[in-house]
């Protein structure tokens, strides 16, 4: 029986040496770029970028004991996927973003409602995710995902 992935070096310590280089430069470009107040950890067994409990102490609806999660950065069988909760809970952000990709990449977006991903082989837009990285405060999270959670 393996031991559970608990850090964010177990993670990217399982990650086979042609996709680590991609993930990492993705982890690289998140963090450069997201607002203050966003951690960084493990959630759901994915690199995890989330806000913390000391800003909304109520966590994520479904599992409270959980930090509210924004951005997810996960090695998939077929694929290295990127999650971003405020593209599904924004339709301005996904507008901007799918118009964007469209202009910077030569490449179909594949994307579901908040994953984008990306073939082994495919091109990462860093640049690209990093001001995507940069659009949301965790203040604005909160504010979106209580609404989201309103209107339901």
């Amino acid at each position: 029986m393996s031991k559970p992935i608990e850090t964010v070096a177990d993670y990217l310590r399982t990650i086979e040496p042609n996709r680590k280089v991609k993930i990492e430069g993705l982890r690289k470009v998140i963090l450069e770029n997201l607002p203050t107040g966003f951690q960084e950890g493990i959630g759901y067994g994915m690199l995890a970028y989330f806000v913390p409990h000391t800003i909304y102490p109520a966590g994520y609806h479904v599992r409270p004991e959980l930090p509210l999660p924004f951005i997810n950065v996960a090695n998939q069988k077929n694929h290295i996927a990127l999650y971003h909760m405020g593209l599904y809970a924004d339709s301005d952000l996904l507008d901007w973003f799918t118009s964007e990709y469209k202009i910077r990449v030569d490449k179909k977006l594949d994307m579901g409602k908040s994953c984008i991903r990306w073939s082994e082989k495919a091109d990462i837009p860093y640049e690209l995710i990093g001001e995507l990285a940069s659009k949301v405060t965790p203040a604005e999270w909160v504010v979106q995902y209580e609404r989201s959670k309103s209107s339901r």
